[in-house]
């Protein structure tokens, strides 16, 4: 079971989440990195997730696009600015409909016992952009995208 925790506190230009996975870091940092498995679980299950780019290298770019059953898309971006498997990655991030609003996202990786915890730091450019993005479901979105990511991490682990 995939437990959630998101804390945005009041005034913050930050938000934070902490997951936890029945998983080993290094196939949690995989699924984050592997162009092959983001579709799998990144996005809410009512949209396809495509990757157009991801150079997954300090400077490289990713880009993916999502689409719904009515054919509306809607794209994110950003700039990998570390890696450090399987620690830690910090890359941007931009939502394409809302340009010019950048967050910077920090992901650190820790395990015990077979189990990884991910917190997961954005820091935006302002309060009023944090407080937007978590009005436009932020937290709705990455329970779901967390929980197809612990559906398909107890798939990899029953395999591995």
């Amino acid at each position: 079971m995939t437990k959630i925790n998101l804390v945005a506190e009041p005034g913050k230009q930050e938000a934070i989440m902490v997951y936890s996975f029945e998983a080993r870091r290094e196939l949690v940092f995989k699924t984050f990195t592997d162009p092959n498995l983001i579709p799998q679980w990144w996005g809410p299950r009512y949209l396809t997730t495509t990757v157009d780019k991801m150079e997954v290298r300090k400077g490289g770019i990713w880009r993916f696009v999502q689409q719904d059953a009515e054919g509306n898309r809607y794209a994110f971006n950003g700039v990998y600015h570390e890696i450090a498997a399987p620690e830690r990655l910090v890359y941007t991030f931009e939502f394409e409909g809302m340009p010019g609003h950048i967050a910077l996202e920090i992901i650190k990786f820790e395990e015990q016992d077979g189990t990884t915890k991910m917190t997961d730091h954005l820091v935006f450019q302002s309060v009023e952009d944090r407080d937007g993005m978590v009005a436009s479901g932020m937290e709705e979105g990455g329970i779901e995208s967390m929980e197809r990511l612990a559906e398909l991490l107890a798939k990899s682990v029953k395999v591995n």
